[in-house]
C-alpha cells in the first residue's frame, strides 16, 4: 500500500506547483501519474487505507511519537501523572513555558488532521465506480469504518481544540482559507458521520482490532454529553438536556443490548492462576526458593487481573466487555516490525536501580520490569483514590496494584522481606528520590511473563492487545450523562455495577455523586487506559486547571498556572500558515 500512498502525495505536488495552465493537459494524462481516481481498482485496496487508519490510532495511543504521545496518550501533566524526579526537564506543567508553540500541541493537532485524511481517502475510494465488492454489506462497512475514524478524529480534536475546521472530502490542492467550526458544530459533525452509518457497522468485530456497533454507540454516547456540555457553556440549557438524553439512549443500546457485558468472573488463559514474581535480583536466582509465596506474600488473581493477561483482552477471546482494541502480535514482532509490542513496562515502569539499589534493585518481573519512566502516577492516583473507605477495591489488589515489594539483594537486612514504603520513599531523607520514582505498579504496565526475553530483549514489551474502548468506560459515561441530567440515583446504580465487580465494601449513593466521584472513580477504573487530557478539557469550566492545581506531584503548576483554560490552544504556525482566513486562537493562550 506504501507505493500507492507515495503516488497520491506525488500526484497532490504535481497539482500543486505545476506551473501548467493548461486544464487539458491537467485532465488528460492518466497513464502517466496515479489519481485518487484511478489508483484504486479492488475492495482489498480500499481495506487496505482503512487499515492505515488502524495503524495511525495504534501510533497514536500506544507508540512514542516524540513527547506528544506521552503528554497526551500518557496524561503527562494532569491530576494523574507527572514528571520523575530525573526528568524534570521535560515537565509538562510549567505554565511559564507551556504556550501555543509547543510542540506537543502542534503534533496532535497534525495527528488528528492525518487520521482525517486517510479516513476521507477511504470514503472517497470506498464509493468509486468499478470497485468489485463481495456485497453491498462489505461496501457500507468499509464507508462505515471510514466515517467513524473521521468522526474519532472530530471527537479528540473539540475535546481538546474546540471548534476546528471541517474537512470533508480529499484536499487535492493547497489551501489556505479554513475557517474554524463551532466546538458544537464539530461534535455535531462527528455525530453526523457516525448515526447516517450506524447500522452498517456489524454487532461485533470481525476480528480483533476491527471496529464494530459497540464503538460508534460509545463515540455517539461521548459526542452526546460533550455536545451537552458546549451547550450548556453557550446558556442552551434545554438544547443540553435533550443531548444528555440521547448520550443515556445510546448508553442503554450499548450497555443493556446484549452484545457486551462486564467480566465478573475469572476467564481466559490464566483463569485458575495468580501472577508469580521472584525476588532474586538475577537469572541465575530466580528459583522457587526465591518466590513472592516463600516470603509471605501471596498475590491471588481476580477477574480485573485477568482483562490484562495476554491473550484476553479481545472479544473473541471471550472477553464480552471488550469493545475496540489495538493489536499486539508477538510473532509479527519477532520478524521485525517493531511497533507490533508495546513498550508500556519501560515507558511507565518505575526505576529502582540507583534509588533502591542497596536493597532492591535490578529490572526483572518484581521490580514491574526494565522500567525508564518517562512519566509517574501523582499521589493521588497511587493512594489518595484508595483512602479510607475507598481501600477496599480489587483495582487496589497486589494482583492489580502492586504494593508490594520484596528486598532482592542478598546480605541486605530487608533480603527476602517486604520493604516499608517509608524506606522506599526515603522518608526522613531525599523524599524526591524514593517518591519521585518509585511507586505501585499496575498489572497494565507490567508482567510476570515477558515472552521476548526467549528473542534476546529485556523486560521492556508487552504483546496484550491495548484496550481504546471497553465497557467499564462506557458504564461511567452512562452515569455521567445521568448525573448531568439530574439523576444522582441512576448515576450511583451505574458506578456500583463497577464497584460491585471489584467487590468495594462500599457503595455509593445518590448523595455521593458529582463530578469529582465521577474523576475519581475513572482513575480507579481506567488508570493507564483512559486520555486524561481528554476527560478533563470536556468536562469544561475550570475543572482542568482546578484538579492540575490540586493534584499535580511537582509545585509547578501551581506556582505558574495563572490562566484558565478548558481547552488546548490552537498551535501557532496553524493561525500562521492559514493566510487568507483569521483561525482564533483559544481563551487564555493569547
Amino acid at each position: 500500500m506504501k507505493k500507492y500512498i507515495i503516488l497520491i502525495f506525488a500526484f497532490v505536488s504535481l497539482m500543486s506547483f505545476s506551473g501548467c495552465n493548461d486544464d487539458e493537459f491537467l485532465k488528460e494524462h492518466p497513464k502517466y501519474f496515479y489519481t485518487p481516481d484511478n489508483i484504486f481498482s479492488t475492495a482489498s485496496q480500499v481495506d487496505q487505507v482503512l487499515v492505515s487508519c488502524y495503524s495511525h490510532i495504534r501510533q497514536m495511543y500506544c507508540i512514542e511519537i516524540k513527547y506528544y504521545t506521552l503528554n497526551w496518550s500518557g496524561s503527562n501533566g494532569t491530576d494523574m501523572f507527572d514528571i520523575p524526579v530525573f526528568r524534570r526537564g521535560d515537565t509538562f506543567n510549567d505554565y511559564s513555558t507551556i504556550n501555543p508553540d509547543i510542540s506537543t500541541f502542534d503534533t496532535s493537532f497534525k495527528q488528528w488532521f492525518y487520521l482525517v485524511s486517510k479516513a476521507n481517502l477511504a470514503l472517497r475510494s470506498a464509493q468509486l465506480d468499478g470497485i468489485y465488492w463481495g456485497s453491498d454489506k462489505e461496501r457500507a462497512y468499509a464507508i462505515a469504518q471510514a466515517k467513524f475514524f473521521r468522526a474519532w478524529a472530530y471527537l479528540n480534536l473539540g475535546e481538546l481544540f474546540g471548534g476546528v475546521p471541517i474537512v470533508d472530502a480529499v484536499v487535492d490542492t493547497p489551501r489556505y482559507d479554513f475557517v474554524r467550526a463551532t466546538r458544537v458544530e464539530t461534535y455535531q459533525y462527528a455525530i453526523d458521520n457516525l448515526e447516517s452509518c450506524l447500522n452498517d457497522f456489524p454487532a461485533t468485530p470481525p476480528s480483533p482490532g476491527r471496529i464494530a456497533k459497540g464503538a460508534a454507540q460509545h463515540a455517539l454516547m461521548e459526542l452526546y454529553i460533550d455536545k451537552g456540555v458546549a451547550l450548556e457553556e453557550e446558556g442552551k440549557a434545554t438544547e443540553a438536556k435533550a443531548a444528555y438524553v440521547k448520550a443515556i439512549e445510546y448508553g442503554d443500546a450499548l450497555i443493556d443490548g446484549g452484545v457486551h457485558s462486564l467480566m465478573t468472573e475469572r476467564f481466559g488463559k490464566r483463569k485458575n492462576e495468580g501472577p508469580t514474581y521472584y525476588y532474586a535480583n538475577n537469572d541465575a536466582g530466580q528459583t522457587s526458593a526465591h518466590t513472592y509465596a516463600s516470603a509471605g506474600v501471596t498475590i491471588e488473581g481476580n477477574v480485573f487481573w485477568d482483562m490484562f493477561q495476554e491473550g484476553n483482552t479481545s472479544y473473541q477471546t471471550g472477553n464480552k466487555e471488550s469493545i475496540w482494541t489495538i493489536s499486539a502480535n508477538y510473532d509479527a514482532w519477532k520478524t521485525e516490525d517493531g511497533s507490533a509490542g508495546f513498550n508500556f513496562s519501560r515507558t511507565y515502569g518505575p526505576v529502582f536501580r540507583d534509588a533502591c539499589s542497596g536493597y532492591c534493585d535490578g529490572s526483572m518481573e518484581d521490580v514491574g520490569g526494565h522500567g525508564v519512566c518517562f512519566i509517574m502516577p501523582t499521589m493521588y492516583t497511587r493512594d489518595l483514590i484508595y483512602q479510607g473507605k475507598w481501600a477496599d477495591d480489587m483495582r487496589n489488589s497486589e494482583a492489580c496494584m502492586r504494593r508490594s515489594f520484596i528486598g532482592n539483594v542478598p546480605g541486605n537486612e530487608w533480603y527476602g522481606k517486604v520493604i516499608p514504603w517509608s524506606v522506599l520513599y526515603r522518608e526522613g531523607g531525599s523524599v524526591d528520590e524514593g517518591r519521585g520514582r518509585i511507586f505501585p505498579i499496575s498489572c497494565k504496565i507490567s508482567s510476570d511473563r515477558y515472552p521476548a526475553v526467549a528473542q534476546g530483549s529485556n523486560r521492556t514489551m508487552l504483546f496484550r492487545d491495548q484496550y481504546a474502548i471497553r465497557l467499564g468506560e462506557s458504564i461511567l459515561l452512562r452515569a455521567e450523562a445521568k448525573m448531568r441530567n439530574g439523576d444522582n440515583g441512576g448515576a450511583a446504580s451505574d458506578i456500583n455495577l463497577l464497584r460491585n465487580r471489584a467487590k468495594c465494601s462500599y457503595k455509593v449513593t445518590a448523595a455521593d455523586v458529582n463530578l469529582d466521584l465521577i474523576l475519581d472513580e475513572r482513575a480507579r477504573e481506567l488508570v493507564y487506559e483512559e486520555h486524561r487530557w481528554n476527560t478533563l478539557l470536556r468536562m469544561g469550566g475550570t475543572v482542568a486547571v482546578d484538579r492540575i492545581k490540586q493534584y499535580a506531584y511537582w509545585d509547578n503548576p501551581r506556582n505558574t498556572l495563572k490562566k484558565n483554560f478548558n481547552l488546548w490552544p490552537i498551535p501557532q504556525n496553524v493561525i500562521d500558515s492559514n493566510k487568507d482566513a483569521v483561525i482564533e486562537q483559544n481563551p487564555g493562550w493569547n
